[in-house]
């Protein structure tokens, strides 16, 4: 049995945001470690979906609630009396924050907040990782990575609804979480750019070059110079596992917030990005639109520093730039020409390249 088998297996985990990119291959890798997951989340928010075509909802309870809806939430938490928690339900998309940013604000903070407040309702030991992300920091866009003690921030109403939920969850912490006399142990993620197969999100690198692949139409890069900490999808979700893990043993990490990025040496343009992919597809063109795009803002500069996850998680990357994009191509040409899911399979190799480099969770 592994280290994740041996802390998951039979567990009740509660998932927020199941049918989502992350939060689905989130679901199935929990279910190849035996875990009983409950998904709390809208219904899929694109067609195909990856949650669909993954069959997870056969294997866990689904439940169809919106996390704003706090006496909803509530009953589902006094229910299941989870013993893990992952919240990853939100607005994830920058550029619709911007045509909605009330549903933003809402969703990523008020609805992190319901989760908050359904875990006071918890007497028990339940450990919970808070996922928000890398663009909650004031990014002005310095050459080094930014550290968990670095200022939070945020320009468009995206990336403040994720710094506004840092700074509720640190609250909430230390007015109802006291480490000495409450059970429920919190953390905070903040995850670089992911990707990998079966997101069809609006708005999104990887998607937007699969829907130009497949229909054969010149793709049109808004800003191809700008450099993300992109990463596959099993890169950050092996962080949250860890973190969850060390959470539920080590109470000194209660309250804490950890980065899961790729080294600082593997950040890489849009252009590189998609140069990348054409190793792996053909007919993939695309066009630099740059010049005669709207000017809503978008960071051109944005790396992680993980070395606290590196040093107190022992929590290290598996895949670099090559492999990572190799994975994602390849998920996406199986499905589309053989109809073949390639979730399941690529969490074992996932598994097996981190057993090679002899990262204990993998072990």
């Amino acid at each position: 049995m592994s280290f994740l088998d041996h802390h998951f297996k039979d567990k009740k985990v509660l998932i927020t945001g199941h049918t989502g990119f992350k939060g689905s291959w989130l679901s199935a890798w929990l279910l190849e470690l035996g875990a009983n997951i409950v998904g709390v989340s809208l219904s899929p928010s694109t067609s195909p979906s990856h949650f669909s075509l993954a069959g997870i909802s056969n294997n866990i309870e689904d439940i169809r609630s919106d996390i704003r809806d706090i006496e909803a939430l509530k009953k589902i938490f006094l229910r299941v009396q989870p013993d893990f928690v992952f919240h990853l339900a939100a607005q994830a998309i920058v550029r619709k924050s911007y045509d909605d940013p009330l549903e933003t604000w809402h969703t990523n903070l008020i609805g992190t907040i319901n989760v908050l407040e359904s875990l006071r309702l918890l007497d028990k030991p339940c450990a919970t990782v808070l996922i928000t992300s890398d663009k909650c920091y004031e990014n002005v866009e310095w050459l080094w990575g930014y550290r968990e003690i670095d200022r939070l921030g945020g320009i468009d109403p995206y990336s403040a609804s994720k710094a506004a939920a840092e700074l509720a969850i640190k609250s909430y912490i230390n007015s109802y979480f006291p480490i000495k006399s409450n059970k429920v142990r919190i953390g905070s993620a903040r995850a670089g750019n992911v990707i990998g197969g079966g997101d069809w999100s609006s708005d999104r690198i990887i998607p937007d070059c699969v829907r130009a692949w497949l229909l054969n139409y010149n793709l049109e890069l808004r800003n191809p110079n700008s450099t993300r900490p992109w990463q596959h999808v099993l890169e950050p979700l092996s962080g949250y596992l860890i973190q969850a893990i060390k959470l539920s043993n080590k109470e000194y990490l209660h309250g804490e917030s950890f980065n899961f990025g790729p080294t600082l040496q593997s950040n890489q343009s849009v252009l590189d990005l998609v140069k990348e992919i054409c190793k792996h597809w053909d007919k993939l063109n695309w066009n630099d639109t740059s010049k005669t795009i709207d000017n809503l803002y978008e960071s051109n500069l944005l790396m992680l520093n993980c070395d606290k996850a590196y040093h107190r998680l022992n929590w290290h990357p598996v895949l670099n730039f090559e492999q990572t994009v190799k994975m994602t191509a390849e998920w996406y040409k199986s499905f589309y020409k053989d109809n073949s899911i390639l979730t399941h399979s690529q969490i074992k190799e996932y598994c097996f390249l981190a057993n090679k480099k002899g990262l204990e969770w993998a072990l």
